[in-house]
Order: structure tokens, then sequence, then C-alpha cells
């Protein structure tokens, strides 16, 4: 009977981790599984469940919630904004040198400046966006 209420408690508490997001409570539900398990080898004794619960809930809470947390909790990988402009590809709508130019970045048209140093690049050149300052496109020749 005991194995049952153990086995019962996991499966709740995991149910119930699908409301929260945290963690916790499947951290809980493997401590009862555990329970279950020593449960099913020794019904009678009551304090060794509750210690195996007790130790590997606080050991699952403590080794493996961290990295389940990074892992589905963890920084976007898309890029937005400016992030999202720099590295992209562009094509010279106008001619762009060091003190100006027009290119097209993803159907947009932005105004732009070439590299100082650099030759100036005529329409329909592809180029690539090195760097935005303020609402300049900074580009360079080539995809």
């Amino acid at each position: 009977m005991p194995a049952w209420v153990w086995f019962s408690g996991a499966v709740l508490l995991s149910l119930a981790e699908l409301l929260g997001g945290e963690f916790v409570l499947l951290m809980l539900g493997g401590g009862a599984l555990l329970a279950a398990g020593v449960a099913l080898i020794a019904p009678d004794l009551l304090w060794l469940q509750l210690i195996v619960f007790a130790l590997t809930s606080v050991g699952l809470v403590i080794g493996a919630r961290p990295p389940l947390l990074r892992r589905f909790h963890g920084p976007s990988q898309i890029r937005t904004g400016i992030d999202a402009v720099i590295g992209s590809k562009a094509t010279v709508v106008s001619t762009v040198d060091a003190s100006g130019g027009q290119v097209k970045i993803g159907g947009e048209v932005w105004s732009a400046q070439g590299v100082d140093g650099h030759r100036p690049l005529p329409p329909g050149t592809p180029v690539t966006v090195v760097e935005v300052r303020g609402a300049t496109a900074v580009v360079i020749w080539g995809p």
C-alpha cells in the first residue's frame, strides 16, 4: 500500500509541475518515485522511505534543477533590433562612400556609410552591415 501512495504522489506532483514550470514539483515527484521503489522493497520501513524521499528531492533540486532552468529558460537566440541588422546583407541603392549613401536592408531603405578608406560602392553592389551608428548602417563590400 505505501508504494502506491508514493507513486500517486509522484504522478500528482509531476502533473502539478505543468502549472508552474519551475521544476521544483518535478524534483519532488522524482523523490516520491524513488521512495515508491523503496516502499516496494521495504514496505514497513516508513522512516527509510521518508529519508530517501527527502535526500533525493533535495539532491534533485540542488543538482538537476539549475541545469534544467538554464536549458528551458535560457536567453533567446532570436536577434532583434540593431543586433538583427548587424551582419545582414544589403544592396546599395545610391552610391555609398565614407560620407553617406543609401542601402536596402530587408526591403527597407537605410542611410548608409562606407568604411573609411574604402572605395565608393555603386548602386546594385551587395554589401554587409558591420555596424549601426544611430540610424545609419555602416557597410562593407561583399556578401
